[in-house]
Order: C-alpha cells, then sequence, then structure tokens
C-alpha cells in the first residue's frame, strides 16, 4: 500500500482533524497525468466496510482540479461521517483542440471501478458507491447515474469487466448538456442526461442556488421535469440566494445535513 501523506498546511486546515487523505492516485493507469485523491475516516470500523463517493470538479469541462476549495470542503465533510471519497482529475478539453467527451465520463466511470478494484484494500462498501459533482461536475455525475452499459459509454479499459455504475447522486448546479445554456435540441444530444433518463435510474439530489449567473437555475428545473416524466427518485433542492460554485456550507445555508441525510439513505445499509 502507497503511504498516506499530509496534506500541505493549508489545505490541511480546510479539513477535519480524522480525515486522513491518499494523493495521486493513477487510478487511471501510469501512463495518464490525471489522478485522484482518496480521502479517507481516520478510524475505520473494525471489519466493517465504508460506503464511497466519487468527487467531480467543475470548471467547465476545460479547468477545475481535484484539490479545490469546494472538493475539499465535500471530502471533508464526508470522510469525517465515514465516507471514502475519491475526488478526481479527469481529462479536460483545451481551447482550439478536440472535446474531451466521451472521455471525461470514461474517466469517471474508471474511477468507480477503481474503488470495487481496490474495496478490499481500502476496506470500502463496493456495493454502495455514489457520486457527487459541481457545475460541469454536477453534469458528469448525472451522466454517471443514468447512463448503462447499453448506452455505449462504458470505457472498454482499464477493469472493463468491473461494473461501473453507482447507486445515487448528488448533482450541484449542474448544466444538462456539455455546454451552460439551454437545451440545443440540434446539437449532438449524447452529452445530456435527458438523452438516458430511464425510471430505474438511481436516485438524485439536485441542488441549485437562485442567483447563479453560469448556469441559469432553470437548467435543473428543465432536469426535474424531465426526471419526474420519467419515474426517476429524486428531489430538486433551490437555495435562495445562492451564487454559482458554492460548496456544502454556502453562507446561505449549510447542506451537510441534507447531503449525508441523502448519502446515508442510499449508501448506508
Amino acid at each position: 500500500m502507497s503511504p498516506i501523506f499530509l496534506l500541505p498546511l493549508l489545505a490541511l486546515a480546510a479539513l477535519p482533524p480524522d480525515v486522513r487523505v491518499e494523493h495521486d492516485i493513477a487510478y487511471l493507469g501510469t501512463n495518464r497525468a490525471e489522478k485522484a485523491d482518496l480521502y479517507l475516516p481516520a478510524k475505520t470500523p473494525a471489519g466493517g466496510k465504508i460506503p464511497a463517493v466519487v468527487v467531480i470538479h467543475g470548471g467547465g469541462w476545460t479547468g477545475g482540479d481535484k484539490a479545490s476549495g469546494r472538493e475539499l470542503n465535500i471530502c471533508g465533510t464526508l470522510a469525517s461521517h465515514g465516507y471514502a471519497a475519491l475526488s478526481i482529475n479527469y481529462l479536460l478539453g483545451k481551447k482550439g483542440s478536440d472535446s474531451p467527451w466521451p472521455q471525461n465520463i470514461y474517466d469517471c466511470k474508471t474511477a468507480v471501478r477503481w474503488l470495487r478494484v481496490n474495496a478490499g484494500r481500502y476496506g470500502i462498501d463496493a456495493a454502495h458507491i455514489g457520486a457527487i459533482g459541481g457545475s460541469a461536475g454536477g453534469h458528469l455525475a448525472t451522466m454517471l447515474c443514468v447512463t448503462q452499459p447499453a448506452d455505449g459509454l462504458d470505457p472498454k479499459e482499464p477493469f472493463g469487466d468491473v461494473p461501473a455504475n453507482v447507486s445515487c447522486v448528488v448533482d450541484l448546479y449542474g448544466p444538462i448538456q456539455m455546454r451552460t445554456g439551454p437545451i440545443d435540441s440540434h446539437s449532438d444530444m449524447k452529452t445530456s442526461p435527458l438523452t438516458y433518463l430511464d425510471k430505474n435510474d438511481p436516485p438524485v439530489m439536485i441542488m441549485h442556488g437562485t442567483a447563479d449567473k453560469i448556469v441559469d437555475i432553470e437548467r435543473s428545473r428543465e432536469l426535474d421535469a424531465e426526471m419526474t416524466k420519467a419515474g426517476v427518485e429524486h428531489e430538486l433542492v433551490i437555495i435562495e440566494g445562492a451564487p454559482h460554485t458554492f460548496d456544502l456550507q454556502p453562507k446561505q445555508r449549510d447542506l451537510r445535513p441534507q447531503v449525508l441525510e441523502f448519502f446515508d439513505k442510499h449508501l448506508k445499509p
């Protein structure tokens, strides 16, 4: 097992004292530059298993990082309440280059597979894995939730024989296509969760602020309406006055109890 490293001093100050972290895991293989950080409770129950959550950063599919402030807040909250949290970097697009799709969703699915492959090593419950993401990460987390192998978005490698399904997702103000504006029905809808909704999809909690000027709250209302039509178990939580890019503790309201209650319901048998 790789050693457990302490976070740099400034980042450590943002985490609860009962959290440990393993940095820069090559979850995609040694040939990829993108890595992951695994946050764990300082003490795991003897003989027990802990559920896990994949944490997907935002940044418009072209920026962001696994150790940004929002991601530290989410991972610290989860690990201090008995979860393993795998915060991932994934393939980003660059100006003038090809779109990162579908490699970015492939990477998210590989993160789920990595947790299952390494469940015994870290005491993780492989049957109870969720995901959470903000903005572009919210879009990818929702896509992770609503797509199945038959949709053709499960990567062949690595760990091609390991399931990439999740049990539930929290979507923080995510777009509903790989663009922040209204759905463009003339564009390629393969990047929209609306294309894949099915009554058998896992539960989703959508959170969005009314003061969001980057991703209009109407995108989440559209997703809410379409999930209702499809029969997907879900909830839309509106945070009055909250802007874009909030973590689980925006000044308007502490979201930690609600998010933890959702994950506890679906990930802690």
